[in-house]
Order: structure tokens, then C-alpha cells, then sequence
């Protein structure tokens, strides 16, 4: 599954530095008796060429917090940035434009379209914006992924973990800065998901990527080179080098004080 670096992919490696960073972000919903803050002044930074995984219970606002510093969904106090780019002041069409250069997504859902091919629905948002692949890159990452036989097929021709493959590619081939994956393993069988969480940690070490993923799974957590763990819209714990030991004995922790709190 993983490949040794190359000189090219030594080549393509990020610079360290920050390639995200949410200060004192607070995301509300609603008002008066129907007020919810689903983030309530969270500061967390997200490194260059760094696989972050987000964690906490249901309703903790891990996918909140991902929409959020994606530009999907409009913060409420606080700050958003991706590199240099302040969020908040950006338009509609300049977050269009964020999106579609420096931001990768990867869904459960593998969101493919039927009638194209995987190459096609690979290529796709960069067709739709009129911008050619780089090709090396692009023969680079299928490689990664491990889709070269397979680019011809369509989504009906492909196993889910394939499918999730081609997702992976399209997330990576405009090369974006950091690449947002929100439980990308959770319609997988765990030999699938332990492929395309492979194929995540593979872009980041060999690609110079940056990945941030929200799951529930302690084993795909530990995938990552870190893990932030959320709880009632707050941070409350960051785990460097996670094992699957190491996150589920935290999150046993922070459920028995929520059980005596």
C-alpha cells in the first residue's frame, strides 16, 4: 500500500508551517429558545504536510468545526483561515474560488457522478473550471491510490473502496493545500477503509499534503499523526501519535466525566 519516497516525492513535500488555524471560532445556530452553539470559541492549527484527525461524540461539533474551516458553512464570532486567507472576508465567488484551488473534500458519500468514467469524475472540478491537470501530478496520484487499471470504469463498475479511491484521487488532483475528509471510511468494510485511510496517510507523507479528518473510529484515528478531540462544542484534548489504545482510552476517560459531571 505504501510506497518509499522517490526524488519526486521527496521533491513535493509541504514546508512546514501552518495550513490552517481557527481562533476563538464560535459557530451559533439559531436564536433565543432555539439558540444552539455548536462551537464555542475554539483555537486549534492545523500543520502543513500533517495528517490531524478530529474526534468527540455526536454533537461534539467535529463536523462543525471541518465546515467551518472548509468555508462550507459562514462562522458566527472568531477566525477562519486557510494559509494566509482570512475566511470571513471573503464572498461568495472569492470562497468558490478558495475552495476550488486549495481545498480538497473526501465525504462518506463518495459523491461520484454515474455516466462519467473514474478518470472523468476524477478530472471533473477542474474541468468544470476550465483548468488543465498537471499530468505528471495527476499519473502520480493515481498511482498513489492505485487506480492506473482502473480509470476507464464507471462508479457501477467499481467496489465501494474503489469508488472512495476515485474520491481520494479528485480531492488531491488540483493539488489543494489541505484536503477535508468527514468520516470518509464510514460505508466501507474495514479492509476497504483501511486501504483509503492508507492512501490518505500516503498522501501526506509521500505527497506533501495536508489531511484534516473527522471520524468516530479509534482505528481510523490512529492513522493520523494527531488527533483534537471535541466535547460540547469546546476543545478539550490534543493526542500527538495516536494508537487506537491510546484514543479509545481517552475517549473512556472523557465519557466518565461526562457520566459524574
Amino acid at each position: 500500500m505504501s510506497q518509499p519516497a522517490t526524488a519526486t516525492t521527496t521533491r513535493l513535500r509541504a514546508s512546514s508551517g501552518t495550513a490552517a488555524r481557527a481562533t476563538e471560532l464560535t459557530k451559533v445556530y439559531g436564536e433565543g429558545e432555539t439558540r444552539v452553539v455548536a462551537l464555542d470559541s475554539v483555537t486549534v492549527e492545523f500543520g502543513s504536510g500533517r495528517f490531524t484527525a478530529i474526534m468527540g461524540p455526536s454533537g461534539s461539533g467535529k463536523s462543525t468545526l471541518m465546515h467551518c474551516m472548509a468555508g462550507l458553512d459562514a462562522i458566527s464570532e472568531g477566525s477562519a483561515r486557510i494559509g494566509d486567507t482570512e475566511l470571513s472576508g471573503l464572498n461568495d465567488r472569492q470562497l468558490t474560488r478558495l475552495r476550488g484551488e486549495k481545498i480538497g473534500f473526501v465525504f462518506q458519500a463518495f459523491h461520484l457522478l454515474p455516466t462519467l468514467n473514474a478518470i472523468e469524475n476524477i478530472t471533473l472540478p477542474m474541468d468544470i473550471v476550465g483548468r488543465k491537470p498537471d499530468q505528471e501530478w495527476l499519473e502520480l496520484i493515481v498511482g498513489t491510490v492505485g487506480l492506473s487499471g482502473r480509470l476507464r470504469h464507471r462508479p457501477s463498475q467499481l467496489s465501494g473502496g474503489q469508488q472512495q479511491r476515485v474520491a481520494v484521487a479528485r480531492a488531491l488532483a488540483a493539488r489543494p493545500e489541505i484536503v477535508f475528509a468527514d468520516e470518509p471510511t464510514g460505508n466501507l468494510d474495514s479492509c476497504s477503509g483501511a486501504e483509503v485511510l492508507g492512501f490518505l496517510r500516503d498522501s501526506v507523507r509521500q505527497l506533501g499534503r495536508t489531511v484534516v479528518m473527522v471520524t468516530h473510529d479509534p482505528v481510523a484515528a490512529s492513522y493520523a499523526d494527531r488527533v483534537v478531540f471535541l466535547a460540547d462544542g469546546q476543545l478539550i484534548d490534543d493526542l500527538p501519535a495516536p494508537t487506537p489504545e491510546a484514543v479509545l482510552d481517552r475517549m473512556r476517560l472523557f465519557d466518565a466525566k461526562a457520566r459524574t459531571s
